[in-house]
């Protein structure tokens, strides 16, 4: 019984050491009007300091043997932060520490958000999960699908409910096999191969609008799950329905009241200095390291790749879902829209054997829902979790998850566009799960 004493003293003495930078980083964040989430001891909200503490070791490591550039970790559990701290560089070309409030790029993290904005939209009466994209995007009104005997007219017009989940027959260039659509997808400016991944935002969203409609679709509307554009797709739904620029009704809807003061669509010279960077070439595949160029205003603000953020700002995001669409005194939205968005939406219509699970973490156990890829039980899955978990990604490493079961939320960001990114998204949900004490 002694020894388990000690033992945990001196893991929480180990984190009350760690929480010395977390404590100057809270002092910026309060400068900058930003309050942090309420800071706990771990052991307050059952979790086990010592077994906690396991985060910080494996992850240095990966950092000291130069697998990782960097990266960041921030737990929440009841509410209350209980983990958070920085590993390695901020950019391995120079000597800048990783800090707590570096920016990353969050790639299809951009998703998510873009979903509540759409579905802030569905709260106001303006927008309804049935209308058919059509209806904002007049481009879309006439658009094919590819059939063997070549294009035919879909069954039935994708809707808003379709681009949430997945299901609307768009494609990502950059994954899709079929030549004739990812032809129509590089001609149309939405992918560029061999020049750089997932970014389409030299176009003007009026421009993204009118092109859409010219590319065929890769499957029928409503039948197949398939990772796709839809988000981009989703965020000109928005402007069209809102009248106001995505970035800047996200703004005032979400990132404000919630003083995400670091998320955008850009990041500004004086936070440049901020910017994460990935490492040249890839560890593990040797490939070139290409992500967007974030330092200028883009012709149109990415719903499915374009935003940047820090690990708090997206907490406090996440933390805002985990309580039911409030935070710090600030309602978003209703407690019944994130059920909605957070429950199976593909059910047994639709049949794709490369599912949110396999594309996110590499293991099945997981539909989709409005947004996030959606636990479908307890079991099944390869890695811990509860039914009802959600969660998403991003290309260039970044990764959350938000367990209402547990009352737990989790964010992890790096900028480390590499195969083996499944790998420690796994890994850090095992260890989190593990360090739950009751």
């Amino acid at each position: 019984m002694l020894k388990e004493y000690l033992a945990g003293a001196s893991a929480l003495l180990a984190l009350l050491v760690l929480a010395t930078p977390a404590d100057a980083q809270r002092a910026r964040d309060e400068a900058r009007g930003t309050p942090p989430l309420q800071r706990a001891a771990p052991q307050t909200v059952g979790i086990s300091p010592a077994r906690l503490e396991r985060i910080t070791t494996t992850f240095r490591k990966e950092v000291e043997e130069k697998r990782l550039p960097g990266a960041v970790v921030m737990v929440a559990r009841r509410g209350r932060l209980v983990y958070s701290n920085a590993f390695g560089l901020r950019d391995p070309n120079g000597s800048d520490p990783m800090r707590t409030d570096t920016i990353f790029r969050i790639y299809s993290m951009t998703k998510p958000l873009v979903s509540v904005a759409a579905m802030l939209l569905v709260e106001d009466g303006v927008v309804q999960l049935t209308d058919s994209v059509s209806k904002f995007i007049p481009s879309m009104k006439d658009v094919k699908v590819v059939a063997d005997s070549g294009e035919v007219a879909p069954v039935r017009a994708p809707t808003v409910q379709d681009l949430l989940r997945h299901t609307a027959g768009l494609a990502y260039g950059e994954i899709t096999r079929n030549e004739k659509v990812k032809a129509g997808l590089v001609s149309a400016g939405f992918a560029k191969p061999g020049v750089i991944d997932f970014d389409a935002r030299d176009m003007t969203g009026a421009e993204q609008s009118e092109r859409i409609g010219k590319v065929p679709l890769l499957h029928q509307p409503g039948t197949v799950w398939e990772y796709s554009l839809a988000s981009d797709i989703l965020g000109r739904i928005v402007e069209a329905a809102s009248g106001k620029r995505l970035g800047d009704f996200l703004a005032e809807r979400v990132l404000v009241p919630l003083r995400m003061t670091d998320t955008a669509f850009s990041v500004p010279a004086d936070k440049l200095s901020r910017l994460a960077e990935p490492f040249a070439k890839d560890p593990a595949s040797g490939s070139d390291n290409k992500l967007i160029d974030v330092s200028k205003t883009p012709g149109n603000d990415s719903g499915g790749a374009g935003a940047v953020s820090t690990a708090m700002d997206y907490l406090r995001f996440t933390q805002m879902l985990l309580n039911g669409g409030a935070l710090q005194g600030q309602r978003i939205m209703s407690p019944t829209t994130i059920r909605l968005m957070t429950s199976d939406h593909l059910s047994t219509m639709v049949s794709n054997p490369h599912g949110p699970g396999l594309l996110g973490l590499g293991t099945n156990g997981y539909t989709f829902g409005l947004g996030f890829a959606v636990r479908m039980g307890d079991g099944v899955a390869g890695v811990p979790g509860y039914a009802g978990q959600y969660l998403w990604a991003g290309y260039a490493g970044t990764y959350f998850w938000v367990d209402p079961v547990q009352q737990l939320t989790v964010v992890y960001m790096s900028q480390a566009p590499s195969p083996t990114r499944a790998y420690y998204r796994r890994m850090l949900m095992q260890l989190v799960y593990q360090a739950i004490a009751y």
